[in-house]
C-alpha cells in the first residue's frame, strides 16, 4: 500500500528504525520490532548505511521483513549521493521484487572519507529519476528550521517545492523541539502551494550525549524549556529518559491540537521509549 493513502483516512503514526552496526547480528533488529508491531504503527521506516557511505541490503532486507512478514507497511530509505544511476536501478528491482511500495528519497549526508558520485546531486534528481524507472510512492525529507546547508528559508522552501514537483507523494520533517518551527514552516509550504501531507518528525532525547549529537548533525535551535530540562537531569539517567519522554509527548499534544497530517517517530530502536509515548498519545490519534 503506499503509505500517502493513509493520510485520507486518518492521522497517522508512524517509526523509524535503523539496521544494527555492522558487528551486531541483525537479528537483534527482529526483537525490536516484535515488541514494536503491537503499537500497530500505520508504516515502519528503515534508514540507510551510516552516512550513506555503502550500499546497505540489510534496508532491504528489513523493509522486506517489515511488510512480508509483520504485515505492516515499510518505507526504505535511499540516500542518492553516493550512488549511480545503475545502483539505484538495481536496489529499485529489489524493493519491487520484495513488495517494498514506498520510498524515502533523500540526498544523504556527504562523507569526508568517500568521493561523491556525479548521477544525482538533490533528492529532486532522484524523485525524478524513480518516477520515470519505477512505481512507487515517494516519500521527501524536509526541515522546519531549513537545510542547514540553504542560505535563507525562501531558497529551502523553493528547493522543497521542486523536490515536491518532481514527484514526491508526502513530506516528514527532521527533529526539532519548538513547535512553532513546524507551524512557521507548514504556512511557508502552504503559501507555495505545496498540498502533500507533512509529518511531524520527533525524536524524543534521552541523554545528553545524543542531543549533542542531533545539535551537531542537524543544526537544529534547543529552546530555553529544553536546555532548562536537560541541565536539571542530564546526570541522572532515569529521570533524563522520563523527561525526554514527557518533552516528546508534549510537543505531540500541541501538534496534534493544532491537526497536524501525522507523528512520524524516530525510535532509536528503543522499544520502551516508543511504548511509553504511544501509551500516552493512541487515545488522540482516534479522535
Amino acid at each position: 500500500m503506499r503509505t500517502a493513502e493513509i493520510f485520507k483516512d486518518k492521522k497517522v503514526l508512524s517509526l523509524e528504525i535503523f539496521p544494527p552496526r555492522r558487528t551486531a547480528p541483525i537479528d537483534t533488529i527482529y526483537h525490536t520490532l516484535d515488541e514494536l508491531q503491537g503499537l500497530n504503527p500505520d508504516f515502519i521506516s528503515v534508514t540507510y548505511g551510516a552516512g550513506g557511505s555503502e550500499t546497505n541490503t540489510a534496508t532491504l532486507e528489513i523493509a522486506s521483513a517489515i511488510k512480508n512478514d509483520y504485515g505492516i507497511e515499510s518505507v526504505a530509505h535511499l540516500p542518492c549521493i553516493n550512488l549511480t544511476k545503475n545502483e539505484v536501478l538495481d536496489m529499485l528491482a529489489g524493493f519491487k521484487q520484495a513488495g517494498v511500495e514506498n520510498i524515502l528519497a533523500l540526498r544523504g549526508d556527504i562523507n569526508p572519507d568517500f568521493t561523491p558520485k556525479q548521477d544525482f546531486r538533490y533528492a529532486s534528481d532522484l524523485v525524478s529519476f524513480i518516477k520515470e524507472n519505477g512505481d512507487f510512492n515517494i516519500i521527501g525529507a524536509c526541515y522546519p528550521e531549513g537545510h542547514s546547508e540553504c542560505p535563507n528559508l525562501v531558497d529551502d522552501i523553493r528547493n522543497l517545492k521542486t523536490k515536491v514537483d518532481a514527484g514526491t507523494d508526502q513530506l516528514i520533517t527532521q527533529l526539532f523541539f519548538d513547535n512553532n518551527y513546524f507551524y512557521s514552516f507548514r504556512e511557508r509550504a502552504s503559501i507555495a502551494g505545496i498540498n502533500v501531507p507533512i509529518q511531524a518528525g520527533i525524536m524524543p532525547v534521552v541523554n545528553k550525549k545524543q542531543i549533542e549529537r542531533m545539535v551537531t548533525l542537524c543544526g537544529v535551535e534547543l529552546p530555553k524549556k529544553f536546555i532548562t530540562m536537560m541541565k536539571r537531569y542530564e546526570n541522572n539517567p532515569i529521570a533524563m529518559r522520563d523527561a525526554g519522554i514527557a518533552y516528546a509527548v508534549d510537543q505531540i499534544v500541541d501538534l496534534m491540537a493544532q491537526d497536524v497530517d501525522g507523528i512520524h517517530l524516530y525510535t532509536m530502536n528503543n522499544p520502551y521509549i516508543a511504548k511509553k509515548i504511544y501509551a500516552a498519545i493512541s487515545a488522540l490519534l482516534a479522535a
